[in-house]
């Protein structure tokens, strides 16, 4: 056992000595400083909303004044969808006595979901060469000789390449939350939120709320990085391996979603692969889906691809 974790201390070492990799966490905290400016200079999102004791009478009083704007311009559909939103919205916090905040740290912090996408490029670019790179580099024959098996070996890189993931998701709630409550504040240490499921709106504490999401998006987040690892196991190239992944990564769900018509699609992994559907308006891509079924088949697909590396790299011969 004491090998193996030095063996992961090994490969985690070979990771953060890239420069590139300290490169990635720079462009992913500048791009979260600067979506913190543009969000708070911008007219996108009210950041300068506040709500005193008596936030029941407010949120009455913006209802009527968005039903009057909803009248003024009854032809556009626009401004009476977005505002029917809120009204709807404003309606549940006063009838459940959900006090709202305003824009705070915790709704910067879940805005950012979508830099998760960036999290799928880096890790896709490390799993993609992790394995791959010990070839072209001719450094594979240095890990081989030693007294220690392949797959002790191979395992080694795999571990090291989830801990990369977790560590960089968790630097991006991290520096979202450091940012969101130096720019807007967090007035409370765990709020309530109102959320909307698939049965409506529901009141959820944010930080569960926050790890469900973010949990649910680095899942998919290892399984792309899983397929790359794959792929550059059994191929020994970081280019193919990075190219596959990116491309499922952007087209994989699309092509779900086109084949939804069809009973088998459910099997696709990536009609399963965002287990959040199951928790706002979206919903599966077909109505007998469950999140145990896709739980399942994500896990089907993951062993498949484990398997299929360790098969190739410890009986493949090294010139």
């Amino acid at each position: 056992m004491s090998k193996l974790f030095s063996l992961i201390k090994n490969e985690l070492g070979k990771i953060f000595v890239l420069k590139s990799t300290w490169i990635m966490y720079v462009i992913l905290a500048g791009i979260i400083i600067a979506s913190a400016v543009i969000t708070s200079t911008s007219n996108f999102v009210d950041t300068d909303k506040t709500y005193s004791d008596d936030w029941k009478t407010e949120l009455q009083e913006e209802n009527e004044a968005l039903m009057a704007e909803i009248e003024e311009d009854e032809d556009n559909p626009f401004i009476e969808s977005t505002n029917m939103g809120i009204i709807e919205e404003n309606e549940y916090h006063i009838e459940n006595d959900v006090r709202p905040y305003g824009y705070h740290a915790g709704d910067f912090t879940m805005d950012n979901l979508f830099l998760t996408s960036l999290i799928s490029l880096f890790t896709i670019i490390v799993g993609g060469g992790i394995v791959a790179n010990e070839f072209r580099w001719g450094t594979i024959k240095q890990l081989l000789i030693r007294p220690i098996s392949r797959s002790a070996v191979l395992l080694s890189k795999y571990i090291a390449l989830l801990i990369f993931t977790l560590f960089t998701v968790l630097f991006l709630i991290l520096v979202s939350a450091a940012v969101g409550a130096l720019f807007y504040g967090l007035p409370a240490v765990n709020p309530e939120i109102v959320v909307t499921r698939q049965d409506g709106m529901a009141t959820s504490a944010l930080v569960p709320e926050a790890l469900m999401m973010y949990g649910f998006r680095t899942l998919n987040i290892i399984i792309l990085a899983t397929f790359a690892f794959m792929i550059s196991s059994i191929f020994r190239s970081s280019a193919l391996a990075i190219g596959l992944a990116m491309f499922l990564m952007f087209a994989g769900s699309t092509a779900a979603q086109a084949l939804a018509r069809y009973e088998w699609s459910k099997f696709i992994l990536f009609a399963n692969t965002d287990l959040s559907v199951y928790f706002n308006v979206v919903g599966p891509i077909r109505d007998e889906m469950t999140i145990g079924f896709s739980t399942g088949v994500i896990i089907v697909y993951v062993i498949i691809f484990i398997i299929a590396a360790w098969m190739v790299f410890t009986k493949r011969d090294v010139a």
